[in-house]
């Protein structure tokens, strides 16, 4: 394996980095479970990926099983216990715990117990993910999609739901 193509041609680096205090706000919530903060999105990472952190109440849904075509998702626990779906089995993933679904991987995810929980997402390479979770913020407090607006929406965002455990 070698190194991917030189992005960079400069010979004296450059002042570019960009931070993000631990004390910034969250720019969504879904419902009143789940806190969104977009720490790095495929827009500020010129599409090579896009990084996460999901802050879940207690018994919070989550996404039932469903894949992606275009990006890979990794999933790792920073505190609490989240039922990962593998594709065969839901696993409690706690503390320290990682998952990596290429794509094509079926894949889901929710906290079904009693204390919050708290992760990160890793799409990779990066997809404008914002949008749909946007959506689904307003999905939570009532807006109404008709059944081929939700399908529409979720194919614009390369989400694809099947019927698994």
């Amino acid at each position: 394996m070698s190194y991917p193509d030189v992005r960079y041609r400069g010979d004296k680096g450059e002042i570019s980095a960009v931070y993000r205090p631990a004390d910034r706000k969250p720019e969504l919530t879904i419902g009143s479970g789940t806190a969104v903060r977009y720490l790095a999105t495929d827009a500020s990472t010129n599409g090579q990926f896009g990084l996460y952190r999901w802050d879940a109440k207690p018994h919070t849904p989550g996404p039932s099983a469903h894949f992606h075509k275009t990006f890979s998702e990794s999933f790792f626990i920073l505190s609490g216990t989240v039922r990962l779906f593998n594709g065969e089995r839901w696993i409690d993933a706690t503390t320290g715990d990682f998952l990596y679904v290429p794509a094509g991987g079926v894949h889901g995810f929710h906290n079904d117990y009693d204390e919050p929980a708290s992760m990160l997402l890793l799409f990779a390479p990066g997809a404008p993910r914002e949008a749909y979770f946007e959506a689904l913020a307003q999905k939570t407090v009532g807006r109404q999609f008709s059944d081929e607006e939700w399908m529409d929406l979720c194919r614009r965002h390369d989400n694809y739901f099947i019927d698994r455990p």
